[in-house]
């Protein structure tokens, strides 16, 4: 069996040396890059313990790594849980205790924090930052790239989303792997996307548009995409002239 929706996405880069992620300060990601490092981090996290079908719960700043991290559970089969850099301890506490993951995974400043809570649950706690630094990191850094990736079919889950939790406690959408391909697959035939496109990706990645739309979109296309780190005007605008897509949200276009 083969893993339904990374074979997808490594299936789509033409070439592994294609650019796939750019960032703003000139640091250029290959789709090479990304299988190597997602294999890494991969092989980091099954160390961790972490299996087929258990849960790792992600809040951390938008960054090349945390992308690899989303890819590296896709491919040990782990189901991806992201979270809103803004949720408080509280907020955190009823994620946490409601989704029950393996594995936890926050910013080197909140680990203290977040262990309280964590280890109450059963659930480990690693670090990733902004910078690319943090446990997590460290530990990938001696694992080997080469993941043999978990068999996942296209109905095992992949993601589990959050509502925003306007008419009550939020609720943890479940996406399968079929969920999140066919959905990129259509949107790259409505959009029409191909390898030749490239992305200014300035939304957050722990929301269903920045990652399971603008990022899916964008590797199951072999394109490429500008990622930065948050929503800036001036950024987007001296960008424009080099894309060719872009993707937001109404206060991206008032601004």
């Amino acid at each position: 069996m083969s893993n339904h929706l990374f074979d997808a996405m490594r299936a789509s880069a033409k070439s592994g040396e294609s650019i796939f992620i750019e960032t703003i300060d000139g640091q250029r990601w290959t789709y090479a890059d990304a299988l190597r490092l997602s294999g890494q981090i991969a092989s980091a996290i099954d160390v961790l313990g972490v299996r087929p079908g258990d849960r790792v719960a992600v809040q951390v700043d938008k960054s090349p790594q945390a992308l690899m991290l989303y890819l590296a559970c896709v491919r040990c089969g782990a189901i991806y849980l992201p979270l809103n850099t803004a949720y408080t301890l509280a907020e955190l506490d009823y994620f946490i205790g409601d989704a029950e993951p393996r594995l936890v995974i926050v910013s080197s400043k909140s680990r203290t924090d977040v262990e309280r809570i964590a280890h109450g649950y059963g659930a480990i706690v690693e670090t990733l930052d902004a910078d690319g630094a943090g446990s997590l990191m460290q530990l990938a850094r001696d694992e080997p790239a080469d993941f043999l990736d978990a068999a996942r079919a296209p109905d095992d889950l992949a993601a589990i989303l959050y509502t925003s939790g306007t008419t009550g406690r939020s609720k943890g959408a479940m996406l399968t792997h079929d969920n999140l391909l066919s959905n990129a697959m259509a949107l790259r035939e409505c959009w029409r996307v191909t390898a030749a496109d490239r992305l200014i990706h300035a939304l957050p990645i722990f929301h269903t548009h920045g990652l399971f739309v603008a990022t899916n979109v964008t590797l199951i296309a072999g394109a490429s995409m500008f990622l930065l780190p948050k929503f800036e005007p001036e950024e987007i605008l001296s960008l424009m002239p080099r894309a060719t897509l872009m993707m937001g949200v109404p206060t991206f276009y008032v601004r």
